[in-house]
């Protein structure tokens, strides 16, 4: 583990049943950084987060968070040092049958961090962070566009002010200006809060803009890694074809008939 590191994932695996998904995943990232890790759909991308953040129990390895194992610390001390995460779900997973308001402080008023009588007024503070106004704090989600819905995941996954972000494919679903949008409005969050985030992704374009370093994940294992800048000079075949979107080369995808 790099003694500088936020998180570090070691020896990381995952099988489910015969398929292995993870197979070994080591990565590290420092302090403030924004790490984003691409990689072809079924990669094994939102098994990663989802261990890091204690949804799936990995079948082996490492997860350190300030130098701690959480997989191995008493239960208290593992969940002390995981709500230090704020997470912003591939959909959204915003809870239909709340308001806007109700979804945004969920995570402040089930750890008990704020009183009910303060959660709205809080919630339309941390809106504003991403451009939302008071009057959508009443709203319910299916009252909202697919934008707007990913704003207020967004507002609901800062809300707590948290060390760690975790993006899981932020821009899917979203036109190309809503995607810029969304990937401007993360990075002026995890810039504002000077939060270590890791975002997942296939969307090269996103990559390019709310990533310092860049990953890529393939056959369960991190096989390239470095600053954001140089991911097209990489000099690695599958990193090359990747980016691309090259048919042809060393990532052969298979074809059901």
């Amino acid at each position: 583990m790099s003694e500088c590191a936020k998180i570090s994932v070691r020896g990381l695996r995952k099988s489910f049943g015969t398929k292995i998904v993870l197979d070994g995943v080591d990565l590290d990232i420092a302090p403030r950084t924004a790490m984003v890790v691409i990689g072809g759909s079924g990669s094994g991308k939102s098994v990663l987060l989802k261990c890091i953040l204690g949804l799936i129990p990995p079948d082996d390895g490492q997860i350190l968070i300030d130098g701690e194992d959480v997989l191995t610390a008493p239960t208290s001390r593992a969940r002390a040092l995981r709500d230090q995460i704020g997470m912003l779900f591939q959909n959204g997973a915003l809870f239909d049958s709340e308001s806007v308001w109700e979804n945004v402080s969920f995570g402040l008023l089930a750890r008990g961090l704020i009183q009910r009588s303060r959660a709205r007024a809080r919630a339309v503070e941390v809106l504003a962070q991403v451009g939302l106004g008071e009057t959508v704090a009443d709203l319910f989600p299916n009252e909202l566009s697919g934008g707007m819905q990913k704003r207020v995941a967004l507002a609901r996954a800062i809300a707590a002010e948290p060390a760690i972000m975790l993006f899981d494919e932020p821009t899917t679903g979203l036109d190309p200006i809503m995607g810029a949008v969304i990937d401007g409005l993360i990075v002026d969050c995890v810039k504002r809060l000077g939060s270590t985030s890791i975002a997942i992704t296939h969307d090269m374009a996103s990559a390019g803009r709310i990533g310092d370093r860049i990953a890529m994940l393939f056959d369960g294992r991190i096989v390239w890694e470095g600053n954001a800048a140089e991911v097209r000079a990489s000099g690695n075949p599958l990193v090359d074809q990747f980016i691309n979107g090259r048919r042809e080369g060393p990532i052969k995808m298979a074809l059901r008939r």
